[in-house]
């Protein structure tokens, strides 16, 4: 398992397309956000601290669903098949690529902290950083899942689309690009239930001082056992169909 983990963690980091978009491009959305008429009074700091939270989450879900491109193009070259004769089981399969997913998320966290900090100038105590990336890394597993269930389930061309198309959605409506007090009311109410807009809020949270609440949790456990259980059919149906 261990092996085979570092095997697909290894194979992400080298892809430039994991390295330019799914890293560099949430540090230059973040930057440009945030420095394109920005006020540099508390109101401005409290903005650029809150858009780094947001573009953080926003490329750790990047780099969580574009696992399931890998999964799909795998399985189009017939990798897949070639697990199954290994002893590895079904469900180490699906753990070691939920486990590889989650470690590619934290290069993207980590560049988007290393620009709000060293670019512009958020200052937290070391506590909240340290709560920042383990939350958002901790967080990022359920999109990790949905991507993985879209890679087994779908070709490799439109699981990236799929994928590609999910982001964007949960992205918006989520809160990640805009705050959600400019939504209107009812997409405000229903943006609090969106998986985006929960596991932003465990970093929101944590620069504000205080823990995730009870409802954030909540419905982020909703949804990891939402996607967990699509992930499982997922991979049983593509074990059917090879």
């Amino acid at each position: 398992m261990t092996e085979y983990v570092k095997l697909e963690v290894r194979r992400t980091l080298r892809d430039p397309g994991y390295v330019v978009f799914g890293i560099g491009m949430p540090v230059l959305m973040y930057l440009l956000f945030t420095n394109l008429g920005a006020a540099d009074d508390a109101d401005g700091a409290a903005w650029r601290t809150s858009a780094m939270v947001g573009m953080a989450a926003y490329g750790a879900l990047g780099a969580a669903t574009s696992v399931g491109t890998g999964v799909a193009a795998d399985k189009a070259l017939g990798w897949l098949r070639q697990l199954r004769v290994t002893p590895l089981t079904p469900r180490a399969v699906v753990l070691g690529r939920a486990l590889s997913g989650s470690v590619t998320v934290l290069p993207a966290i980590g560049a988007v902290l290393l620009a709000g900090a060293l670019v512009n100038g958020v200052r937290l105590a070391a506590w909240q950083w340290a709560a920042l990336v383990g939350l958002l890394w901790a967080g990022a597993l359920p999109f990790t899942l949905l991507g993985i269930g879209n890679g087994y389930r779908l070709t490799a061309q439109a699981a990236g689309m799929v994928n590609m198309m999910a982001l964007m959605v949960l992205s918006v409506i989520g809160g990640l690009w805009f705050p959600t007090e400019v939504f209107p009311g009812w997409l405000r109410a229903l943006a609090e239930f969106t998986p985006a807009n929960r596991f932003a809020d465990l970093g929101w949270s944590t620069v504000q001082g205080h823990a995730p609440g009870l409802l954030t949790l909540t419905v982020l456990t909703g949804w990891l056992l939402l996607f967990g259980a699509y992930a499982a059919t997922s991979y049983r149906r593509s074990a059917r169909t090879a």
